[in-house]
């Protein structure tokens, strides 16, 4: 990364002394960060005790870390986590119905993702409308390989579908989302695989849209299939659409309203599809999309609603980099002017 961002052709720094702070992306925070932080020895012990909540994400996540320490000495280094922006959500939304202890031992809980991305495109709903973002009521749709979605009131994200994992939720691209628990031992019984193998094999990797259709993982070669007439492909296509919709409607419910609805991520900003699909049969709601808008969106911001509907419905493409950028440089600030 530095040898590119010092390359003489396509650079765009002379000097590792341009380099005044460091951003990382970090996945899983627990309880413990509640919000960006500067990363210290003890943040580091502190997010290494969270791999065991994401073994897949935080070790390359300290990686990332430790490297930047070593090549970089002395410049501040910065932590935003994922699962930040959910912490504000209230207790009757992220404990499961499991005995309380298993939460006090353990923190088995919500925790939810994604929370860089659905904290930039609610704020820029917010902006873009001129409405007050701390008297909004916002769904935000990050729909990609990974998806969530998560539900935004006055400010405070209040309910999001991933949980202590990202497992839960929406049908994603590889992940099953939400199932009957129950079916993870019937499963390892069935098919003589442990419990293990049967959540990180196949429930992570071989389940969703690839599990279901048996092509892809991709979206596009879903479409691609339906117009050959698979009908694997098809129920895959629908199935997704109608779990998201489901979410929506249940987090219209949890908030008593919405204001804007908004999709993000690689395929709620490129799938016109699904997008009709997910948001038709709302008119009940006052949710009216215009279908020549939403089939001709390209990459800008768009807004998908008529100019009737009693919700807004939009399109804003994510900028995660951003965020965790404006949020490094707000905490070196703070920094520095708490040492003078």
């Amino acid at each position: 990364i530095i040898d590119n961002l010092l390359h003489a052709n396509h650079g765009v720094i002379k000097s590792k002394k341009e380099i005044h702070a460091i951003g990382h992306r970090m996945v899983h925070g627990a309880e413990i960060f509640t919000h960006p932080v500067i990363i210290t020895e003890a943040v580091i012990e502190q997010t290494r005790k969270c791999c065991k909540l994401a073994p897949l994400h935080n070790p390359a996540n300290l990686i990332g870390i430790e490297s930047a320490l070593e090549i970089l000495p002395g410049i501040p280094q910065c932590g935003i986590y994922d699962t930040a922006f959910h912490q504000t959500m209230p207790k009757h939304a992220y404990l499961y119905s499991i005995p309380m202890s298993l939460y006090k031992k353990h923190g088995i809980r919500r925790y939810g993702f994604h929370g860089t991305s659905h904290q930039f495109v609610s704020e820029q709903a917010a902006d873009l409308l001129k409405m007050d973002y701390k008297k909004m009521k916002i769904i935000t749709c990050h729909l990609g390989n990974g998806s969530s979605i998560a539900a935004i009131k006055y400010g405070k994200s209040v309910d999001t579908s991933m949980g202590m994992t990202p497992l839960e939720g929406l049908m994603m691209g590889t992940r099953s989302g939400d199932i009957d628990p129950a079916l993870i031992q019937f499963i390892a019984e069935e098919e003589k695989m442990s419990a293990a193998d049967v959540t990180n094999i196949l429930l992570n990797k071989k389940s969703g849209m690839l599990g279901v259709t048996g092509i892809s993982n991709d979206m596009r070669d879903v479409h691609e299939a339906i117009a050959k007439g698979n009908l694997d492909a098809k129920a895959g296509l629908d199935i997704f659409c109608y779990r998201l919709k489901k979410y929506i409607g249940s987090y219209i419910a949890a908030m008593n309203g919405v204001d804007v609805i908004v999709f993000t991520g690689g395929i709620g900003e490129l799938d016109d599809i699904v997008r009709e699909h997910t948001m038709s049969e709302l008119d009940w709601l006052g949710i009216k999309i215009d279908n020549k808008v939403n089939e001709g969106r390209k990459f800008e911001v768009t807004m998908l609603s008529t100019p009737d509907s009693k919700v807004k419905v939009m399109v804003i493409p994510t900028n995660e980099e951003f965020m965790i950028a404006r949020e490094t440089a707000k905490l070196v600030n703070d920094m520095k002017h708490s040492e003078k």
